[in-house]
């Protein structure tokens, strides 16, 4: 396996938080074939740890790939195999609510992949600012969605359920976005544990001005020091590569059906 550690600048960080007793968050970074993931374990339910923990592991067993395209097929082949996994362990617990978010990145080729569920978070960093390239699969972007309440409304909505994980369903919904990666980008990658205690503008400020892993751990501490009400995690990849000559479409789009 190829490892290109100099085409990146990445750091990552979980922390249990100041209120939880036990971290249901995980995170995997592969740099050598260019992925990154945060499950966030479904808070309240059993096993929470596990679930996300059995999406890494699947994740993490995805092998070198030949092309974007074939990266993103097993991205999404791992993503399926450890829902179906969930699933048994949810029947060996009779039945019990198992469940994860996923957030995954993929870069390859010039060009990189957000394949998630649920309201861990994929932001993007180019040219100084910060757009949220995922949205939330959940309750409260629903009723945003459909005009109920505001953006700043919801600060103080008392609950935020997820609509869609990893685990609860036999044919889960994964939602992709494409689009071209460019040198000095900068992907944020992390649970609502962060989200919950820092604004966009206040992770754009952090991930444009340190290194990655400075970051990081500098928001991070930011959290705690907010309180730390949830499991926190963080994962950071600038880009450094140089710009891919190829135009044209990505490879990331799948080829249209006969």
């Amino acid at each position: 396996m190829v490892h290109i550690p100099s085409l990146f600048d990445v750091g990552s960080v979980t922390h249990v938080g100041l209120v939880r007793t036990r971290n249901e968050d995980s995170c995997l970074v592969r740099t050598d074939v260019g992925l990154w993931a945060v499950a966030d374990g479904m808070g309240g339910h059993e096993a929470g740890d596990l679930a996300s923990g059995i999406v890494v592991q699947s994740l993490d067993a995805i092998g070198a790939p030949t092309s974007a395209a074939d990266l993103l097929a097993q991205c999404e082949e791992r993503l399926f195999s450890a829902n179906q996994e969930i699933l048994a362990l949810s029947r060996a617990r009779h039945g019990a609510t198992v469940g994860t978010t996923a957030a995954v990145l993929l870069v390859r080729d010039g060009y990189y992949a957000c394949i998630w569920a649920g309201d861990s978070r994929v932001y993007l960093i180019n040219r100084g600012r910060i757009s949220q390239v995922s949205h939330d699969h959940s309750e409260v972007e629903e009723l945003i969605a459909g005009g109920a309440l505001s953006r700043e409304e919801v600060k103080d909505w008392p609950s935020n359920a997820i609509t869609r994980a990893v685990g609860i369903a036999a044919d889960p919904e994964f939602e992709v976005v494409t689009g071209p990666a460019e040198p000095e980008d900068i992907f944020v990658i992390c649970s609502d544990g962060l989200t919950r205690h820092l604004e966009d503008v206040e992770i754009l400020q952090y991930a444009a001005t340190r290194g990655a892993q400075a970051a990081c751990d500098d928001m991070l501490a930011l959290a705690l020091d907010r309180g730390g009400f949830d499991n926190v995690t963080i994962v950071i990849v600038r880009l450094l590569t140089p710009r891919s000559s190829e135009p044209t479409r990505s490879p990331l789009d799948r080829e249209p059906q006969p």
